[in-house]
């Protein structure tokens, strides 16, 4: 079955109806109902073909394409910081094509046009996204998996066509090896609950780079405590880059598991993922990326990578709050028991026996997020209309402009130099402490985050406890650089003191 056209619902008699959707669009087929498997033991993953193509969202939901949103000043994207030239976008990509969609970047903020440089704490919602999640709540809104009823399939196809479109996106196998969670923390608990305490013990090791972010580091501390296995510390280099060659030599028949980031959320720095993947496995170890601050920057692929695990959260991906999602090999599924208990995780439950349904549903129990899953879907599909290359290649480049830019800055310093690295840009400031900086940006509309950011470890390495960030995205612009260094000249022309928060 098809999903109906759910824009027809929304609609009044007078609005002329859409184009009709092509049959390509349609969702792919629901998964069949699971097997029963036995308490006793855990299901193999079974196999299903990668999806050949993902319908859209505005296809899934039949909701027309709207308008773009009125025009406004356009935030200027020549260069001016001492005389820089402008990051000039790659063909294929417009920062401005991607500003035209997300409506609140045309919001003012103190009297002044919003520049949002807060993306790595999260990222702002095309309109794309904002509707499908309005039109599934309008139209749409049913528990799936287990009603018989119209809207209860079409909520359940909306459901797995989200599935499909996350392996898609990260060169996974089959959307069966995908798990929804609420976000990359979720997911890693997940893992060392369902996976680190059926496989670590006493003397295991678990080796975490110093820049990973808390919830990267936090859950394998808990594990360690309960198993007495022990979380190694795996040092960096002055540049904030991982140090391979004591990564090599920390690497031991101990070594049950490797977690890294994708991308460091406070340094920027990307680790080389791959042969550090490969160098764990002749160890026999497994190894979770986390991606949370990667999938919105560059493309993925969990198979070339090598991950065991991967995880990554939907905010980040100009996806709604409280989605996220969890790849795991077949293998590392097959080693997993469930973690939580409850509704939609089973087969059958009796007082005498309970069979669990197979993965991926053995880890979803309960409601999910579908809202959610439909807003992740229609973000998918936002991205898929850029080339990815592009986006990437547009990245780097506003990412030299404005390490160049803030370079001209008196007393500021920006912390990690990796070679390679997203546009994050966590820095100090010289007489001023990083949360008077981040109130008179704010002052001035330009959003950036101050504090230990989640990764205090990373942060100690250079002696820190609080710093600035800068974390730039798609839709910004060369011009939004140029006012937040004209902001920071400001600030420092002011002296030390002026950005203090009153009262």
């Amino acid at each position: 079955m098809t999903i109906p056209d759910l824009g027809a619902l929304l609609r009044s008699p007078e609005q002329p109806p859409p184009a009709p959707v092509p049959a390509e669009t349609a969702a792919p087929a629901v998964p069949a109902a699971p097997a029963t498997v036995a308490v006793t033991e855990v299901p193999a993953v079974p196999g299903v073909p990668a999806a050949e193509s993902v319908p859209t969202a505005p296809a899934v939901l039949g909701v027309p394409a709207t308008p773009t949103a009125p025009a406004v000043p356009a935030t200027p994207t020549t260069g001016d910081a001492a005389g820089l030239p402008a990051a000039t976008p790659s063909g294929g990509f417009s920062p401005e094509a991607a500003r035209k969609d997300v409506p609140i970047l045309h919001r003012t903020v103190n009297g002044h046009p919003l520049v949002w440089l807060d993306n790595g704490a999260t990222t702002q919602k095309p309109r794309q996204v904002i509707e499908a999640v309005s039109a599934y709540y309008s139209a749409a809104n049913s528990n799936i998996h287990r009603g018989a009823h119209t809207m209860a399939r079409e909520a359940t196809e909306l459901y797995e066509a989200g599935r499909a479109a996350v392996a898609q996106l990260l060169g996974a196998p089959s959307p069966d090896t995908i798990m929804f969670v609420r976000g990359t923390t979720e997911a890693i608990n997940l893992v060392a609950q369902s996976w680190g305490r059926r496989h670590l013990g006493p003397g295991d090791e678990i080796l975490v780079p110093v820049l990973e972010h808390h919830s990267n580091i936090v859950p394998w501390q808990l594990l360690a405590d309960e198993t007495r296995a022990r979380v190694v510390p795996v040092p960096l280099t002055p540049d904030g880059a991982i140090d391979q060659d004591a990564y090599a030599d920390l690497l031991s028949a101990r070594t049950q598991l490797v977690v890294v980031s994708q991308a460091s959320n406070v340094l920027g720095t990307v680790p080389p993922v791959r042969e550090m993947a490969a160098l764990a496995h002749r160890y026999d170890a497994k190894v979770l990326v986390d991606g949370a601050q990667a999938v919105a920057h560059m493309p993925v692929d969990v198979q070339d990578l090598g991950a065991d695990f991967y995880a990554f959260s939907g905010h980040k991906l100009f996806a709604p709050t409280g989605i996220g999602a969890l790849f795991a090999t077949p293998e590392a599924m097959a080693a997993m028991r469930p973690w939580q208990g409850g509704g939609n995780m089973i087969d059958s439950v009796s007082f005498e026996r309970t069979t669990f349904a197979p993965m991926p549903h053995m880890m979803e129990a309960g409601t999910g997020h579908i809202s959610g899953v439909v807003g992740l879907l229609a973000a998918i599909d936002w991205l898929r209309g850029f080339d990815k290359e592009a986006v990437a290649a547009y990245e780097r480049a506003l990412m030299s402009y404005a390490q160049t830019a803030l370079a001209t800055v008196p007393g500021v310093e920006v912390i990690g130099s990796a070679a390679e690295r997203i546009a994050v840009l966590t820095f100090t400031m010289a007489g001023h402490d990083p949360a008077s900086v981040a109130n008179w940006l704010d002052k001035d509309g330009i959003a950036v985050r101050a504090g230990h950011h989640c990764a205090q470890p990373a942060l100690a390495h250079y002696g820190l406890e609080s710093a600035a960030r800068a974390s730039l995205a798609l839709y910004n612009t060369s011009g939004e650089v140029d006012q937040l260094v004209a902001s920071l000249r400001r600030l420092e022309q002011a002296g030390p003191g002026a950005g203090a928060a009153e009262g």
